[in-house]
C-alpha cells in the first residue's frame, strides 16, 4: 500500500455494498486504506464499519470524503441515479465505475464526469467477490490514462488490472465479448450433451473427453481472430468444401434425435453461400465476411 505525502494512508470510496462492493470495501478497509462507504440500504454498511470503514449519510458525502471513488453498483440505472444524486460533488474526483454495463453507457458516464471536471476510468470485474485483491480476478480498464497513473497502486489492490486505451468504452466492450464468448461456447455444449444423452452415451464421461479436446482451441482462436484482421483466410480445419461436406450429417443426426439444429442449420448457409461465391479452399474464419451488422432501426 501506498501513503501520501503526510504518511497517512490514501483514502477511498466505495459505493454500493452488494456482494462486489462489500468484498472491494472490505479489501480497501482490512489492508489499511482510510475507506468510506455508502449503500442505499444504510444496514449494508454495519459489517464494514465493524472492521474499520467510515459509513457516509449519503452517496454525496461519500464521494466527498476521498479523491478516488468506486461505484460498483448493480447496473447501469443504479449507476445514474447515484449519480444524478451527487451531481457536483464530483468536481475534482476521480470516478472508477466497475459496474457491469455497456460501452456506450461507459462513454455516456465519461461525458457527465467531465461536464462535472471529473475524471473517469470505467472498469469490468471479470471473477467472483470471495477472489477480489487476488490475481483469480482480472480488471480490464479504460479511460483516463492520468487518473490511472495517478491510483494504478490502489486500483491494483483488487486484482490484474489490464489498461484498455483512452476510450472509456473498451473495458466494457473485452467484458461482454468475454462473458458473450463463454455464453456461446455453454449453450453449445449443453446442446451438445443433450445430444450425446439422446444416444445414450454417458454424458460425464463424455464432458471429461471433451475438456480434454477443447484444450487444442486456444492455437485456433488466436489463428483465426489473426485471419480476420488481415483478411486472409487460410484453411484452419481444413478447407471449407471439405467442411461443408460434413453439415447435413450433423443437421440429420440432431433432428433424428429430437435436439436443436438451428445453430448448425445457420453455419450450413454460410458455407454454401460462402461457397457459391468461390471460396471452397478458405477456412471456417472466412465465414466472418458474412457476418455483416444488423442496421439499427
Amino acid at each position: 500500500m501506498t501513503t501520501t505525502t503526510d504518511g497517512t494512508s490514501p483514502r477511498v470510496t466505495v459505493i454500493g455494498l452488494g456482494d462486489m462492493g462489500s468484498a472491494i470495501a472490505r479489501t480497501f478497509t482490512e489492508r489499511g486504506y482510510r475507506t468510506t462507504v455508502w449503500n442505499r440500504t444504510a444496514s449494508k454498511s454495519a459489517p464494514l464499519v465493524d472492521v474499520g470503514a467510515t459509513a457516509a449519510a449519503t452517496a454525496a458525502e461519500a464521494v466527498a470524503a476521498s479523491p478516488l471513488v468506486m461505484v460498483c453498483l448493480l447496473d447501469g440505472t443504479a449507476v445514474e441515479q447515484v449519480l444524478a444524486s451527487v451531481d457536483t460533488a464530483v468536481m475534482g474526483k476521480v470516478l472508477v465505475n466497475l459496474t457491469s454495463g455497456s460501452p456506450a453507457q461507459a462513454r455516456a458516464n465519461e461525458r457527465w464526469a467531465s461536464e462535472r471536471g471529473a475524471e473517469y476510468i470505467d472498469g469490468k470485474l471479470m471473477g467472483d467477490p470471495p477472489d477480489i485483491g487476488t490475481p483469480q480476478v482480472l480488471i480490464p480498464l479504460s479511460g483516463s490514462r492520468g487518473a490511472l497513473d495517478v491510483h494504478e497502486p490502489i486500483l491494483r489492490e483488487l486484482g490484474g488490472i489490464v489498461y484498455r486505451g483512452e476510450d472509456a468504452g473498451f473495458a466494457a466492450v473485452e467484458f461482454m465479448a468475454q462473458v458473450a464468448m463463454g455464453y456461446e461456447m455453454l449453450i453449445g455444449f449443453l446442446h451438445v450433451l443433450k445430444l450425446v444423452q439422446a444416444e445414450g452415451v454417458d454424458v460425464a464421461a463424455f464432458g471429461e473427453r471433451l475438456a480434454g479436446s477443447v484444450a487444442a482451441y486456444p492455437p485456433l482462436l488466436t489463428s483465426m481472430a489473426k485471419a480476420v484482421a488481415t483478411g486472409e483466410y487460410p484453411p484452419d480445419l481444413g478447407p471449407l468444401r471439405v467442411q461443408a461436406a460434413l453439415m447435413d450429417d450433423l443437421i440429420t443426426h440432431r433432428e433424428a434425435v429430437g435436439v436443436e439444429s438451428a445453430r448448425m442449420r445457420e453455419v450450413k448457409e454460410l458455407m454454401d453461400r460462402r461457397l457459391a461465391d468461390g471460396h471452397g479452399e478458405q477456412g471456417f474464419s472466412g465465414l466472418f465476411e458474412l457476418l455483416a451488422p444488423r442496421a439499427h432501426g
